[in-house]
Order: structure tokens, then C-alpha cells, then sequence
């Protein structure tokens, strides 16, 4: 046997190590999420009984190399020759997958990676070989392959979405009207009982999901599949039994719910998803063990991978459970992954929002404005009081948690309950996509998708869920690409692509990239009558940015839409109009005022100034769409009454200084400046009464912050026009100057 296969197979081995950090690391967010969220237990508990969870469900995984060994493809069909090559890319095209989507910041999966990487790699070796056999046909390609696995991960990920969204929305509704944010009452009432047919349901997922090949064929299994629904409802009325007793001594059911289910999550996770991690590379030692074994004959046909596997893998199964365990306790990008989750489920939609808003998110939102609106019109006032009083939000456990632990149950055993009823019939669920959309549904249903908030995290949403398909087609092409290029440039191939993807990785992570030196661009403004029409120019954009201001506060207190993002446009086009004035000017100047060096510095204050403005005027009007876009909630009657008074002192200072620059006389610029100094102090007045306000809770968070930064903008609008009206002066003084001086020399 060639001496290159025990290279690849030393490669296959370190990243099979580096499949076993990654996965866990994007993966730890299924089980460690709602603990976190809910602080249910201190961070190194949660650590402790997920890391228990993983060792059990890794021991007890045997058998689960299936998907790597002959998942996607028909091993018999391949030598070992194809097989090494197609696994090689396939952990190889693995690797610059996940690498460009850190590269640019994209959540995706790993089983949707590794799954589809197996595809594209199959259908490349296939390809090539039949490309290099006139007796085989391209018709004949799915013979070699199969591509049910495929098909169903895509429906699975369809039918999770849609599922689990809905019944995380349903049940968490229900549960937060039955309970509401102060459920401390309710629960001593009903908790053993909600606490029990949690706790059943997580049994119920642990056994079928986690275990399910320890158990399949004993009496037990047969037993509960024969009488499933009493075995439910004996181990929920014995479940409930233990926490009421347990309920009497003052022990927190919730936190005991809520750690078994981070236990039985994590369980099915090492039990059912190692294989997404080291399948490829153990599928390559034993194809590499078989061969040896054989003789060393690489054209030997990989039959023995279709069959279940000889070989036992505890040893590396168990070393992947130390490692897997090791990777949670010390990733730090672990939870990175997590937080991306709870920043989209986070009861707190007042604060920063990982993702932006989208055209479809807020479209969606408008939808849902309106809908609510209209069942707010049809639906009785009493059942609308009642609701509001269920799902008014109090916090009770002062933990400062993303959210309660109510809906961190909730979000256990609807996911523990729908995997385990996808598992009996035979739906393709992912554990991935149900656990991270009931958490959306239920985040959604527990009103943490406000107005404030809502439009940020639909677009979080469909961000990771579109990221789940890209990852599935990107890992299909690139697998693709290098199995062909394996396939073809054999030994020389495999060491040119083992060095490009260490390049690559280097480069992303280490190497800085070099800014490319812009072009300058010539000057083409006429020189001649410059001075004239740039003072033209600033004070027809003084005129243009009173208007803008005043109809932008009219059109924000009416919450206009359409004013306000037509007034947007207007005052971007303005400042990108004065920015592009601003750094295109310094030719000019060295040919129009070289020799006067201080008329030039004053010259390139006033497009200086001027630029400033503009964009204090953009600060104004773009957050003062995007508030009223993103369908948050309009300013008080006390914030639109200051702006109004505010906006009438701007005007009438503005009017002043257009007077002057269109008149040239600056005689009572003194008065301005002390109508400017009464306006700061007027400002300053209303930032410290609108900070009460926010202090007090009276104000809300983002139309406060709209507030304040609306008056932070104008204070800077109107010093800048302060500047400008000044350089104004001198440059008009110094202008005269420089003229006169030209008529005596002349």
C-alpha cells in the first residue's frame, strides 16, 4: 500500500478533531440554551449535566456510523482507491466551508454541511469514473448514489421550520395564559402536574431519541410501543407524584424540569450526531484497514462499508466524548453560537438586536400590526383585558435572564416531544432546526417580538433558517469541485489542496488584507467662478436643510412613513452631494488660492462645516424613519411637544442666518449667537427631563433614544451653521482683501 494513504489518513484523523470541536461549538447552543436563558442553574451545573448527557449519549452511540459509510452512497460501487479520495474532499471541503462562513460572519450547520459535502463528493468520484469507463453510462449515476438522505434532510428542514415554529408559538401561548409572568401562585397549584407531563415528555424523548438504539428489540420498547398511552400516563402521574412531594419541601420543580431536559438533549445529541463529527474519518481507517488486510490492493471495492461495521470504535467514541466535553468547557465561541440564539429570544427588545432590519421583516411586521389591530377591533374588551393581564410582563425571579424559566420548560418539552413523535413516525426532524425554532415560536408568543424589536430578529430568523440551505448547497459544490480535482490530480491534487486550504486558513484568521490604495479622480469642476457657485450652492443647502428638519419633525410626530422616507433620500442625496464638494476640492484649491494660504484653510472650513451639517441632518432622518418603518412605537405627546417648540427656535435662527448669507450683512450676528446659546440650554433642559422620563419608566426605550438623539443632532445642525455663517464672513472679508490687493498690483 501506498505510503500517501497513511498521510490521509493521519489528516482524516487531526480533522476529525477539529469536526469535534466545531461541531460542538455551533451545535452546544440545542441543550445548553435554555438553561442559560432562563438561569436555571449556575453556568458550571449546566456545564456539568450536559457533559454527563454527552459522555452517556457518546458510549452508547454504537452503530451510528451508517450516514458516512453508505448514507449517500453505495460503497460497493467505489474502490478504496475513490473512497479515500471522496472522503478526503468531503472533510476538506468541510473545512473551507466553515471557514468562509466564520469568515463572514453566517451562523450555519454542520450536519447540513457534512451530509451535503458527502453528496457532492459521491456524485464527483461517480462521475469521474464513469467518465473514465466507456461501458458505463451517465444515465447510470444514481445507482452510485443515494439521495433519499438528501431529500429528506430538505424536507426535514421544511417540516421542522414550519412544525416546530407553530407548536412553540401554540403551546407557549397557552402556557403563558395559564400562568402568566407571576406564576408563582399558579404553580404551587398546577406546577407538579405541568412539571410532570414536562418531565414525561422528556423521559419519553430521552428513551426513544437518545437511546433508541440501546433499547430497540427489548420487551420494555415493545411494551411502551404496544401500550404507549398508558405508559405515558403512568409516567406522568408518577412523575407529578415526585415533584408535589418534592414541591412540598420548597424545591424548585422548574429548575429539576428544565436540567433533565439539558440532560436528555444533550444525551440524544452525542448519541445520534457524533456521527456528523469523526463518521468520515472512521469510515476511512476501516476502509484503510480492510484494504491493508486485503493486501493493499487500492482498485479493492469498498463492500465491506456497506455492511455493519466490524470493527469496534468504542475507543474512539469514547476519546470523542472526553474531547466533545472538553470543547464545551473551554470554547469561548460556544457561546458566541449562544448568544445569537438568546439575542433573538431575549424578553429585553429594547436593546441592541444583532440584525438589522430587512424590506420582508418589516413588511411582515406591517402585516402583523395590522392583523392585530383588526382582532383588537373584533374581539370583546373583557377577553382583550384578560389576555393583556396574563401577558402583562413582571419579573419575578430577578435573575436578569433572557427569559423565565417558564418558557425555558416549555421550550424542553415542546422540542423534546416533537423530536421524540418525529422519531415514531418516521419524520425527517432535525433536532438542530426544532430546538432553535420552538425557541423562536415561543419568544414570539411570550410578546418578546414587540414592535421594538420584531423586525430584527424576523430577519435573525430567516438569516440563520436560509443559511441552513446555502450551507447545503455550498458544501455540494464545493465538495464536488475538489472530488473532481482529487480524482484527477491524485497525489499531486491532494498535496496541492492540503496546502491551499492551510494558506487559506492562515490568511482569514492572521493575515490582514491590504487596503487598496484608492484612484484619484481628476477634478473637473470648472474653475473659473468656483468661489460663486459654491457660496450658491451653501446657501440653497442651508434653505434645504430648514425645510428637511421641520417637515421631518411634522412627518415624525405623524408618524408619516412616506414623508419621512422621501425626506431620507432627500437629505442623503444632500450630504453625499457636499461630501463628494468636500474631498474633490483640494486641485482646485491649489490652482485658484495657492498663493493664499489662509484664504484656503478658511475656504475648505466652510465645505468642512457644511458637511458636518448635512450630516447631523441625515442623523435626524434616517433614525427617524427607521423608527416609524420598523413599526415601533411613535413619541409621546410631551417628546412631539418639545420638538415642536424646539423646531420653531431652529427656524427662526435659521431664517436669520439664510437672511445674512443672502444679504451679506452680518450686523446682528451677535443676536444669533445668543439666541443659539438660549436654544443649547433649552435642548439641554429637555435631554435631562427626557432621561427622567426613561428613568422612571415613563418613556419608552426607543422612541427616548430617538428623542435624545434627535436633540444631540440639532444642537450639532445648528453649531455647524453657527461655523459656517462665521467662516462666511471672513471669507467674504478675506476675498475683499485679496481683490483689492490684485487692483493695486494691477
Amino acid at each position: 500500500m501506498e505510503e500517501i494513504y497513511y498521510v490521509m489518513v493521519a489528516i482524516l484523523a487531526i480533522l476529525a478533531v477539529s469536526g469535534l470541536y466545531v461541531g460542538v461549538t455551533n451545535d452546544a447552543v440545542n441543550f445548553l440554551n435554555s438553561a442559560l436563558g432562563s438561569k436555571a442553574a449556575s453556568f458550571r451545573t449546566i456545564l456539568i449535566v450536559a457533559s454527563i448527557g454527552i459522555l452517556i449519549g457518546a458510549v452508547t452511540s454504537s452503530g451510528m456510523m451508517d450516514v458516512a459509510r453508505h448514507g449517500m452512497f453505495h460503497p460497493d460501487l467505489f474502490s478504496f482507491k475513490e473512497v479515500m479520495m471522496l472522503y478526503a474532499s468531503v472533510m476538506f471541503a468541510n473545512v473551507i466551508l466553515l471557514d468562509l462562513y466564520n469568515s463572514l460572519g453566517l451562523p450555519t450547520s454542520t450536519t447540513v454541511s457534512l451530509i451535503f459535502c458527502l453528496l457532492g463528493s459521491a456524485v464527483a468520484v461517480a462521475l469521474f469514473k464513469i467518465g473514465a469507463d466507456p461501458n458505463i453510462s451517465y444515465l447510470e449515476l444514481g445507482s452510485y448514489i443515494n439521495t433519499a438522505k438528501a431529500m429528506g434532510i430538505v424536507s426535514g428542514i421544511l417540516l421542522s421550520v414550519v412544525l416546530a415554529f407553530t407548536m412553540g408559538t401554540i403551546v407557549m401561548w397557552i402556557s403563558r395564559l395559564l400562568f402568566s409572568f407571576r406564576y408563582v401562585k399558579m404553580l404551587r397549584r398546577f406546577g407538579a402536574i405541568w412539571c410532570g407531563m414536562s418531565l414525561t415528555s422528556i423521559l419519553y424523548f430521552a428513551l426513544f431519541k437518545g437511546l433508541k438504539s440501546q433499547l430497540a428489540g427489548t420487551d420494555f420498547v415493545a411494551w411502551v410501543d404496544e401500550h404507549l398511552l398508558m405508559a405515558l400516563l403512568v409516567a406522568w402521574v408518577v412523575c407529578s407524584l415526585i415533584l408535589f412531594f418534592l414541591q412540598l419541601f420548597r424545591v424548585n420543580i422548574l429548575r429539576i424540569t428544565i436540567l433533565a431536559g439539558t440532560f436528555s438533549l444533550a444525551l440524544a445529541f452525542a448519541g445520534n450526531d457524533l456521527v456528523n463529527f469523526i463518521g468520515v474519518p472512521i469510515a476511512g481507517l476501516e476502509a484503510f484497514t480492510v484494504t491493508k488486510a486485503a493486501g493493499g490492493n487500492e482498485s479493492l471495492l469498498m463492500s465491506a462499508l456497506a455492511e455493519p461495521s466490524s470493527a469496534s470504535n468504542t475507543i474512539y467514541i469514547v476519546i470523542s466524548g472526553i474531547i466533545m466535553v472538553a470543547t464545551l468547557w473551554t470554547s469561548r465561541k460556544a457561546m458566541n453560537v449562544s448568544q445569537t440564539e438568546l439575542s433573538l429570544s431575549s424578553a429585553d427588545g429594547g436593546g441592541d438586536q444583532q440584525f438589522s432590519s430587512s424590506m420582508f421583516s418589516r413588511a411582515l411586521v406591517r402585516a402583523a400590526v395590522s392583523t392585530s389591530r383588526f382582532f383588537d377591533r373584533v374581539t370583546p374588551e373583557p377577553v382583550k383585558n384578560f389576555v393583556a393581564k396574563r401577558f402583562e410582563w413582571a419579573d419575578i425571579e430577578h435573575s436578569g435572564a433572557p427569559y423565565d424559566m417558564i418558557r425555558s420548560t416549555v421550550n424542553l418539552t415542546t422540542a423534546s416531544l416533537l423530536i421524540a413523535l418525529g422519531t415514531s413516525l418516521k419524520l425527517p426532524l432535525s433536532t438542530t432546526y426544532v430546538c432553535f425554532m420552538v425557541a423562536m415560536g415561543s419568544s414570539l408568543a411570550d410578546k418578546a417580538w414587540g414592535r421594538e424589536s420584531a423586525v430584527y430578529r424576523i430577519t435573525g430568523v430567516f438569516t440563520v433558517v436560509m443559511g441552513w440551505f446555502v450551507t447545503g448547497f455550498g458544501g455540494f459544490i464545493i465538495a464536488f469541485i475538489l472530488g473532481l480535482l482529487l480524482m484527477w490530480g491524485d497525489v499531486w491534487a491532494f498535496g496541492a489542496i492540503t496546502i491551499l486550504c492551510l494558506y487559506m486558513f492562515i490568511h482569514s484568521n492572521f493575515m490582514p488584507k491590504k487596503k487598496k490604495d484608492e484612484k484619484k479622480k481628476d477634478d473637473v469642476v470648472a474653475r473659473e467662478n468656483l468661489v460663486d457657485n459654491t457660496m450658491t450652492t451653501v446657501s440653497e443647502t442651508i434653505k434645504a436643510s430648514t425645510r428637511i428638519y421641520n417637515r421631518t419633525i411634522v412627518a415624525l410626530m405623524k408618524e408619516n412613513r412616506k414623508a419621512l422616507k422621501e425626506l431620507t433620500a432627500e437629505a442623503s442625496e444632500m450630504y453625499e452631494e457636499n461630501r463628494r464638494m468636500k474631498y474633490s476640492i483640494t486641485s482646485t484649491l491649489r490652482g485658484t488660492y495657492g498663493s493664499d494660504l489662509n484664504l484656503s484653510l478658511y475656504y475648505v472650513q466652510i465645505l468642512d462645516y457644511l458637511n458636518e451639517m448635512t450630516k447631523a441632518l441625515v442623523h435626524i432622518t434616517r433614525p427617524s424613519f427607521e423608527h416609524i418603518d420598523n413599526n415601533h412605537t411613535g413619541l409621546s405627546h410631551i417628546q412631539s411637544d418639545n420638538l415642536m417648540s424646539i423646531n420653531a427656535d431652529v427656524n427662526e435662527i435659521y431664517s436669520r442666518i439664510i437672511y445674512m448669507f443672502t444679504s451679506n450683512d452680518f450686523s446682528t450676528i451677535d443676536e444669533v449667537l445668543t439666541m443659539r446659546d438660549n436654544l443649547f440650554e433649552r435642548l439641554a433642559q429637555s435631554t435631562k427631563e427626557e432621561l427622567a422620563r426613561i428613568t422612571n419608566g415613563e418613556s419608552n426605550s426607543r422612541s427616548g433614544m430617538l428623542f435624545l438623539g434627535i436633540i444631540s443632532e440639532t444642537k450639532t445642525m445648528v453649531l455647524q451653521s453657527r461655523n459656517l455663517l462665521k467662516s462666511r464672513r471672513y471669507f467674504i472679508e478675506q476675498e475683499g482683501k485679496v481683490i483689492r490687493q490684485k487692483r493695486i498690483y494691477e
